[in-house]
């Protein structure tokens, strides 16, 4: 190797020179088009190796019209949702060969815009939107053109837009159905915050699963330990105390859970209680262990890199689709032997 240069510095013509092949036969061993001996191949490819050579990425989607590259930008900070979507999202793109930007937006509109911008100039091949919560968010503010646009765990304003969700009213149901399948009869629901898509679907799921529904056990809060301690203490108060309460989250769950214990209450003989989001940092810590609904959101992010393949390939895609939800019971639900 030439001590003038760094690897970095190398070029095609380097390459080329170095392989004694001409330009152009350089250029199709490396970018695995036209009709070559596999010998001259192996050379140049071992002439490229041995400089360090490194092809221009922007210059060869421009030249395939594909960068095998694409973005995603989320705004959740923490990284509760969008990791696992994330992991199940790369290892279906990993395997068609192309590889995921990640962006954090922090909820910063011009962030978000810098990040678009940037990775337009990388010519991704298509952008995905990803979130703490599933709701509704404006529409981008940079034109995309035809680029495929994916909302995963997200919506958007924009007509026709296409958006996966995991069923958070069918999840629900999934929840209040076990509890009733356990002999409960006076179920409580402690949620929260009422402006959240996810709450009001999953008091629906609650309510389509009861026969009668009394106003008095559904408690709205915040998404936080504390309010589930609250919430439970209120209940408790109640003349007549709930048999089981569906949590609108772990974190809630886990709150209540401690809040029981603290009163002596046997969970679940006495009151049974269920989370949402099977987030195994509450679930596995709670005493006894928590039955939750797992969103499947691993699950979500390889569903969003099938369709995202099938978007990029020019298949058409819109609208919602919603991924079901599991239950996975613990001992807060069924008491171990």
């Amino acid at each position: 190797m030439s001590q003038g240069k760094s690897p970095n510095r190398y070029t095609l013509r380097d390459v080329a020179r170095h392989a004694g092949v001409s330009l152009g036969t350089a250029s199709k061993a490396l970018n695995k088009s036209g009709t070559l001996r596999q010998e001259t191949r192996d050379k140049v490819l071992k002439a490229a190796d041995e400089l360090g050579f490194r092809p221009n990425d922007l210059a060869q989607a421009l030249h395939r019209g594909q960068s095998f590259t694409v973005g995603l930008i989320s705004n959740d900070s923490f990284g509760r949702f969008t990791m696992p979507i994330m992991e199940g999202l790369e290892t279906v793109l990993h395997a068609a060969g192309i590889a995921l930007f990640m962006c954090n937006a922090t909820d910063d509109p011009e962030r978000e815009k810098r990040h678009i911008d940037q990775l337009l100039g990388k010519r991704v091949d298509g952008l995905i939107f990803t979130g703490r919560r599933a709701d509704r968010r404006p529409v981008p503010g940079l034109a995309l053109g035809n680029l495929p646009v994916l909302y995963v765990f997200s919506q958007s304003d924009e007509p026709g837009a296409a958006c996966l969700l995991p069923d958070d009213e069918g999840g629900a149901r999934l929840a209040t159905a076990h509890l009733l399948s356990l002999g409960r009869t006076r179920i409580a629901h402690v949620t929260g915050p009422e402006d959240f898509e996810a709450v009001r679907l999953r008091r629906r799921g609650y309510e389509a699963s009861l026969s009668k529904v009394d106003p008095a056990l559904i408690l709205y809060g915040h998404w936080l330990e504390a309010w589930g301690r609250e919430a439970a203490t209120r209940l408790l108060a109640m003349p007549v105390r709930p048999d089981a309460i569906f949590a609108g989250n772990d974190q809630i769950a886990r709150g209540i859970v401690e809040t029981l214990r603290d009163n002596a209450i046997s969970v679940p003989r006495d009151i049974a209680v269920i989370g949402f989001d099977n987030w195994s940092v509450m679930t596995e810590a709670s005493r006894p262990q928590l039955s939750s609904i797992d969103m499947n959101l691993k699950l979500l992010g390889e569903e969003a890199g099938h369709r995202l393949i099938r978007m990029i390939r020019g298949e058409r895609e819109s609208g919602t689709s919603r991924l079901p939800c599991t239950l996975v019971p613990r001992a807060s639900t069924v008491p171990t032997p």
